[in-house]
């Protein structure tokens, strides 16, 4: 089995990469730990309290399908987490972190020069009859074009999934314990900023109260392209790709990287507009838009 992305040294060893977990990489792996206890998050000015995770009921129903935000996808044995859906050229998308695909050496994490999986491979969708197809990759397609920005080679991490046409009754898009999207944050992250994802690693060992994540973020780096969070518990390797949520319910970025820097623990989160951007002008549909999941349960964020 195909170990895939593993957590991988980058940026001069500033960050890693949130790779995705494998049953060779991972068999057996260690239950996680209970919530932690209530507390705050130190970012630059004064201390943000942050709330405590809340027990998850089963979303399902509330969901209105069993194909949505956070849900578990699996390409040639690696376990990513599904963002966002999306929709364009009449077809139906579910998102995963490009180098959940990525079949290179654990060093290789430049999106303009580390190899995938080719597109058109199988990628399996839980809650799907059916297994979805990959039908662009940033990376891929950063190759293809030729790109140099160097921040687009070490951010631009989103991968699209196309949805079986026999499974899309069953997509709903709203994020579980959430909600939302409610659009697209375009203007980034300030400090302090609060933030919302929900990973679904299988590393959590099934406890669902460590899904939701609250947080805030540290700012903005590589000129708009990455966002680093701090959350009450760090995503974690099979988080990779799941979605963030600005304290208005906005779509703001994907999951991509654990950090050394500016805080130990802390994630990158690539920026959606500008990925879904690159996107629209690198193959995938032009009229591709991120799928509103309704009303956001705040929480306190705003």
């Amino acid at each position: 089995m195909r170990q895939g992305r593993r957590i991988t040294t980058v940026l001069a060893g500033a960050a890693l990469l949130l790779g995705a977990v494998t049953g060779s990489a991972w068999a057996d792996p260690t239950p996680p730990p209970a919530p932690p206890v209530p507390g705050a998050v130190t970012v630059p000015g004064p201390a943000i309290p942050l709330p405590a995770p809340v027990a998850l009921p089963d979303m399902t129903a509330a969901l209105g399908g069993s194909i949505h935000p956070g849900v578990q996808l699996r390409t040639d044995g690696a376990q990513c987490t599904a963002n966002f859906v999306y929709t364009g050229g009449g077809r139906t998308f579910i998102g995963q972190a490009a180098h959940c695909s990525g079949t290179g050496a654990a060093t290789e994490t430049d999106g303009c020069t580390s190899a995938s999986l080719p597109l058109g491979t199988p990628v399996e969708i839980s809650g799907a009859s059916k297994p979805g197809k990959l039908v662009y990759n940033s990376w891929l397609a950063m190759q293809a074009a030729g790109e140099k920005d160097a921040d687009a080679c070490a951010y631009n991490d989103l991968a699209l999934v196309e949805i079986d046409p026999a499974d899309v009754a069953t997509v709903s898009p709203a994020v579980p314990f959430f909600g939302g999207p409610t659009g697209i944050d375009t203007d980034g992250l300030a400090a302090g900023e609060r933030v919302a994802s929900y990973g679904n690693s299988e590393l959590r060992g099934g406890v669902a109260a460590l899904s939701p994540k609250v947080g805030a973020a540290l700012g903005d780096t590589g000129n708009g392209w990455s966002h680093p969070v701090l959350t009450l518990t760090p995503g974690v390797p099979g988080d990779s790709g799941s979605g963030f949520l600005d304290a208005t319910g906005r779509a703001v970025g994907v999951l991509s990287t654990l950090n050394l820097a500016p805080a130990p623990g802390s994630n990158g989160v690539g920026d959606l507009a500008r990925m879904l951007a690159y996107a629209k002008a690198h193959g995938a549909p032009g009229d591709l838009a991120l799928a509103l999941g309704g009303p956001f349960r705040s929480l306190g964020l705003v």
